[in-house]
C-alpha cells in the first residue's frame, strides 16, 4: 500500500486552491460561485426546471431560489411556468447571461492556463481528459 494521500484529500486541496483563485475573478464579473455554476449548467442545458437545476448542481432547492432571483432581476436568466405543469418553473439563460458567463470563463481559463503550464506540454491535455473521465466515472465506479 502506498503512502500517498487519499485521492479525495489531494483533489480537495487542488479544488480549494482553484476556488480561491476563481473568487476574485467572479467578483470582478459581478457573479457569485453559485451564479456562475447556474449559468454554466444553463449553457449546456438551455431549458431546465428549477428542481432539475438544483439537483444537477447539488444545491438545496430552497436556497437556490435567491441565486435565481438575483440572476433573473439582472436579466441573466429567465424563469417561465412549464406549459405541461404550471407548478414547475423552467429556467433558461439569456444572451446577457451567456456574455457574462463567457467573460468570466475566459478570465478563469487564463488562470487555469498558468497552472496547467506547470505540466509538460504533452501532459496537459491528457491530465484534463483524465480528470474529466474520473469525475464522470466516479459515481458508478465507487458505488
Amino acid at each position: 500500500m502506498s503512502d500517498r494521500p487519499d485521492l479525495a484529500a489531494t483533489v480537495a486541496r487542488l479544488g480549494r486552491v482553484l476556488i480561491a483563485a476563481e473568487g476574485p475573478v467572479l467578483e470582478r464579473h459581478g457573479l457569485t460561485m453559485w451564479a456562475y455554476v447556474v449559468l454554466s449548467v444553463l449553457g449546456r442545458e438551455p431549458h431546465t426546471s428549477q428542481g432539475a437545476l438544483a439537483d444537477e448542481i447539488r444545491a438545496d432547492r430552497t436556497r437556490i431560489i435567491a441565486v435565481l432571483d438575483d440572476l433573473q432581476e439582472r436579466g441573466l436568466i429567465t424563469r417561465e411556468p412549464d406549459p405541461a405543469d404550471r407548478r414547475v418553473r423552467l429556467v433558461a439563460i439569456t444572451a446577457a447571461g451567456e456574455r457574462s458567463r463567457n467573460a468570466a470563463r475566459r478570465d478563469i481559463r487564463r488562470g487555469e492556463q498558468r497552472l496547467l503550464e506547470l505540466l509538460p506540454t504533452e501532459e496537459r491535455q491528457q491530465f484534463l481528459r483524465t480528470v474529466e473521465f474520473l469525475a464522470d466515472s466516479a459515481p458508478d465506479a465507487l458505488l
